[in-house]
């Protein structure tokens, strides 16, 4: 058995966002002849998590299961890569010694073919381990709340929310991802001047975070009758859901109101109290939810997007004061900054952070984002690489 630092047991005795984060610091950082001592450890790990989910004891605890059942969902994937590692290198040392021992010739090009085809695949394969042991956001596999707002451009702003709700609402069912409208604002002419929506999934946080931002639309809006093209922008924000483990939000401190919701949903929405107002007082943020028939659900929904939203600014003030290391430009979280452009006369899309364009905006408007979504969590990790190895 390789020799492994006291620490670092230690650390993987913590919860896998603490194992991540050793990894960041350290294993990213390390020669390539040190991989393998790593993923051993990594290997070792996995079995200890393996015995731990079968322990009555663990059982009983539910949120420890629920928890160590994940890290052994993660811990996985990198076990099958250090099996896959670990047979390319006993491969390449025998073949090795056998064209140092071997005196047949035959044997001995047998041996070079080999020890060339591995050769060849090494590289890669050390590539692909690194990417996979880049840190993983905690946050990244949470559900998520997206709230779209109009910006600059007046009726038009309001009519492209629509645009890039349909958008989203379209690539969700794609990705048979379930999504639920929490409140909604319709615009003058028409559109919304927001909406927000939550959305349940496997690793809905990580693939949405990029969307955060401001979006412009350069077009000839449908109120404009002397046909010149404008730009207008909305901002969307993609919060990771929290949950009551993640956040406590002291309910004494939020203010809650009742009133009467306007807009669609029936004579029921319109004739109760059902919709709801949440203040959080040492913050003033805001929260309304309006689109549920139950004044119950409403402020269900209502407590979850206020937990969310005081969730992020702690996660944004966090991130801030590791600005200094944390120099990935892809998901910054600023929702000021304009990420990316849609322009219909051209008929492209693109995104200013990684200067990538698209000439698919038919398509891309229908919800098939996905290359997009793809090319930004490959510049992010791009990023996180050269700042691991700096």
């Amino acid at each position: 058995m390789p020799h492994i630092s006291v620490a670092f047991f230690m650390i993987i005795n913590q919860s896998l966002s603490f194992y991540y984060i050793y990894f960041s610091t350290q294993i990213i950082s390390y020669r390539m002849s040190d991989l393998l001592q790593k993923l051993e450890a990594i290997h070792f790990r996995f079995i200890e998590v393996g015995n731990l989910i079968t322990d009555p004891d663990i059982i009983a605890d539910m949120k420890r299961y629920v928890k160590l059942n994940k890290e052994y969902r993660d811990l996985e994937v990198l076990d099958q890569i250090y099996k896959t590692y670990s047979n390319l290198l006993s491969n390449l040392k025998s073949a090795r010694e056998l064209l140092e021992s071997e005196t047949d010739e035959e044997m001995r090009e047998m041996a070079k073919m080999e020890i060339s085809e591995l050769d060849e695949k090494r590289p890669l394969l050390e590539e692909e381990i690194k990417v996979m042991l880049i840190p993983k956001d905690p946050e990244d596999d949470k559900n998520a709340i997206i709230e779209l707002r109009a910006g600059t451009g007046g009726d038009e702003a309001c009519i492209f929310v629509e645009d890039i709700f349909r958008m989203y609402t379209m690539y969700f069912k794609e990705k048979s991802w379930k999504h639920d409208i929490i409140h909604s604002s319709e615009g003058t002419v028409k559109g919304y001047k927001e909406i927000s929506m939550s959305i349940e999934g496997d690793g809905i946080y990580g693939m949405l975070k990029f969307e955060s931002g401001a979006h412009r639309v350069q077009r000839v809006p449908e109120t404009e009758s002397q046909g010149r093209v404008h730009t207008s922008a909305i901002t969307v924000a993609v919060l990771p859901e929290a949950e009551e483990v993640d956040f406590e939000l002291n309910m004494t401190d939020v203010r809650r109101d009742t009133f009467r919701a306007s807009g669609a949903g029936g004579q029921h929405v319109n004739k109760t109290e059902s919709a709801i107002r949440l203040t959080h007082i040492p913050t003033g943020v805001v929260v309304e939810c309006q689109d549920g028939r139950s004044q119950h659900k409403n402020l269900e929904k209502a407590t979850s997007v206020l937990r969310s939203r005081l969730y992020q600014a702690e996660l944004d003030r966090i991130n801030d004061e590791r600005a200094a290391q944390r120099k990935t430009l892809v998901a910054s979280g600023d929702r000021s900054a304009k990420v990316r452009t849609y322009n219909y006369p051209q008929g492209r899309i693109t995104d200013h952070r990684i200067n990538k364009t698209m000439y698919n905006l038919s398509s891309f408007m229908n919800g098939d984002i996905q290359d997009m979504i793809d090319a930004l969590k490959m510049a992010e990790n791009a990023e996180k690489l050269k700042g691991e190895t700096a």
